[in-house]
């Protein structure tokens, strides 16, 4: 048998060991970068949605009607509620959030976007205030009450309401105030309602429970005119001192116009003299004024104060008697009501008697 020379198989192609480790260094260094830069990518997005630490100071954020969700995210970014606008929209896209609505918000600064897209979802919050005006009140102490609410005016809204800017339909010809013609009641107030929207309410709301009491057939039925009809209640609100007095005293005003007598009325000595005195002086009662019904026959020229719904219907409604005077006979308010001089004057030294006078 031939001898075969046997040659060893050749290695296989191989690159040089320092070549080898240098990709090997260069493949984990990529894979580093990467995580890293996802790592502090990461964290950046975090710190976008939910910045952290606690919510900055308060800001006052206008949503303008019709703005689209890149506008929101502009605005917000342009007042530091958050800190960048397009991871905004990102959000508010992976998230589908919205509708969101127009209005006012109050956010605070740094806020996690989840947070403020939660608010911009639920609607602006209106911050409501409230004004009570007390019946009887006068046209000058409503405009202070509502010169007590937060960026109102009293004056203005008095200016308002002398102007003839606003009228009621009960209003006469060449009479500009609304005396007596606002109705006293607790109205809610927004921050969008001014002096001139606040006047038109109360106005408002007068008509329209003189509306409801049948004002105009009742006047007409009593041969009067509803304006009359409302100086009476104004007269009546300020001299009761109790429900039960109400349409009684309004009787006695009454009977004294038909009879041609002077009403003598204290309340519009008061409201002549621009204060209120717990006790009239002989000079009160001669001031020269022509709300003096100790010296001019007749209703004063326009109410004294707002009548409430219980007083205007006790205008309407007087009840049925004779009476002519009225003197108040017990420190709760009540008064007692005579039909003659002699009944009267006994009712007088009554009220003496009890240091009423």
């Amino acid at each position: 048998m031939a001898d075969v020379d046997v040659v060893d198989a050749a290695p296989p192609d191989t690159a040089p060991a320092p070549r080898r480790r240098r990709w090997v260094v260069i493949v984990v260094a990529v894979v580093a970068a990467v995580v890293l830069v996802a790592g502090v990518g990461g964290i950046w997005l975090s710190r976008q949605l939910n910045p952290p630490g606690k919510p900055g100071a308060a800001v006052d954020v206008v949503i303008p009607q019709g703005s689209s969700t890149r506008r929101i995210a502009s605005i917000l970014e342009h007042d530091g509620v958050i800190t960048n606008a397009f991871v905004f929209r990102m959000y508010t896209k992976f998230e589908t959030a919205g509708p969101f609505r127009a209005g006012t918000y109050s956010l605070r600064r740094h806020e996690s976007m989840s947070a403020v897209v939660k608010l911009l979802e639920a609607g602006e919050k209106l911050t409501v205030d409230r004004v009570t005006i007390p019946e009887g009140y006068t046209l000058e102490q409503i405009a202070e009450k509502v010169g007590e609410l937060p960026g109102r005016s009293g004056p203005k809204f008095l200016e308002l309401a002398k102007s003839g800017t606003v009228r009621s339909v009960f209003e006469p010809p060449g009479t500009n105030s609304l005396e007596g013609l606002l109705f006293p009641d607790t109205y809610f107030v927004t921050k969008q309602d001014d002096e001139l929207t606040l006047l038109r309410r109360m106005v408002g709301a007068f008509e329209q429970v003189a509306d409801d009491l049948g004002i105009q057939e009742q006047a007409k039925a009593g041969n009067i005119t509803p304006y009359q009809a409302i100086v009476v209640a104004s007269l009546v609100e300020r001299e009761a001192k109790v429900p039960d007095d109400r349409a009684k005293v309004s009787r006695v005003i009454y009977n004294r116009l038909n009879r041609g007598m002077l009403l003598q009325i204290d309340a519009t000595i008061q409201y002549a003299l621009g204060k209120q005195k717990a006790r009239l002086t002989f000079a009160d009662l001669k001031i020269d004024s022509p709300y003096n019904t100790y010296a001019h026959a007749g209703l004063p020229p326009t109410p004294i104060a707002s009548p409430g719904r219980a007083t205007l219907s006790a205008a309407l409604h007087p009840d049925a008697g004779s009476w002519l005077y009225y003197v108040l006979i017990d420190p709760d308010g009540h008064h007692g009501f005579a039909s003659t001089q002699q009944q009267f004057d006994q009712l007088l030294a009554e009220a003496h008697a009890k240091g009423l006078r």
